[in-house]
């Protein structure tokens, strides 16, 4: 390959340069809320690689060039947070706030004698914590006559919603799931050597997903929410943000209503009506 062939090739093993990253991450900051300190320059390098191979552009700052001009299409910055989103997921993750959900959550629920309960899970990725809840929900209503349940998943990730909504998994993501809920609510294929099971069409018609940015000034969702799941999304906002994500998620939450949040998440120092009532969960107040 002659030298003016090979300088026409796209190269993948490049590094944004410092003035494109700081444009990205402070894009990223504005669009998305998430915070992508100079610690994290390799990371967005690799996940950018990916879409840069995709568009066939030269190299990453030409990629981010095309994005700043306008080259690229406003198409391309979904693509671009599709890209730097990140979508760990399990089933039955965190395993003690549903725990919590069945000893203390829908009991105190169905006494209160709500007829229909509502739910949202902020943030839901590829579907394991919506479809966690709708088992946990069912599980719940079938045992004691109800309630009724519906339930709101949301994601700023195209992406993982068009996932979600097929309700499709490798056979090993939902080992998690306690052996007898596995036998209720999840499809074996007819072929056992096949690697994929679906959750069953009544979860999946139980939860409706929507594509929601944190960074909006409101949060259309309907009613008030009985409980809300934000889990493990906060950590990628600054602190500022995530008071400002809560006070929106308090403003859809039911007087009384429970809101989750990570483990490793902490809610200490900011304003917020809300107390705590469990391990990383809080009640309104």
């Amino acid at each position: 390959m002659s030298t003016a062939a090979r300088a026409e090739q796209p190269v993948f093993d490049d590094q944004i340069s410092s003035r494109n990253f700081a444009r990205l991450s402070a894009l990223i900051h504005q669009l998305a809320g998430i915070k992508i300190p100079q610690t994290k320059k390799t990371m967005l390098e690799g996940r950018l690689r990916r879409r840069v191979r995709a568009i066939g552009a030269y190299n990453l700052d030409a990629y981010c060039d095309a994005l700043f001009d306008g080259a690229a299409g406003e198409e391309e910055t979904e693509h671009l947070l599709n890209a730097v989103t990140t979508n760990k997921t399990d089933f039955f993750r965190e395993p003690k706030h549903f725990e919590y959900m069945q000893s203390t959550i829908l009991p105190a629920i169905g006494a209160a004698g709500t007829r229909r309960l509502r739910a949202w899970s902020a943030g839901c990725s590829t579907g394991a914590e919506p479809y966690t809840m709708a088992m946990v929900f069912d599980d719940y209503a079938t045992r004691n006559g109800g309630p009724e349940y519906g339930i709101l998943a949301t994601d700023l990730d195209s992406g993982v919603l068009e996932i979600a909504r097929r309700g499709i998994y490798p056979r090993a993501q939902v080992q998690p799931v306690p052996p007898a809920m596995r036998l209720r609510y999840v499809m074996e294929p007819l072929d056992p050597a096949a690697p994929d099971v679906r959750i069953v069409p009544a979860l999946r018609s139980a939860v409706g997903f929507a594509q929601l940015n944190f960074m909006d000034a409101s949060y259309p969702v309907g009613d008030p929410m009985d409980i809300i799941m934000c889990r493990n999304v906060l950590i990628y906002f600054d602190r500022p943000t995530q008071e400002a994500v809560l006070n929106r998620l308090c403003r859809k939450l039911k007087q009384g209503g429970w809101i989750m949040i990570g483990h490793s998440e902490t809610i200490a120092e900011m304003d917020l009506p809300l107390r705590q009532v469990g391990n990383t969960t809080f009640q309104k107040v």
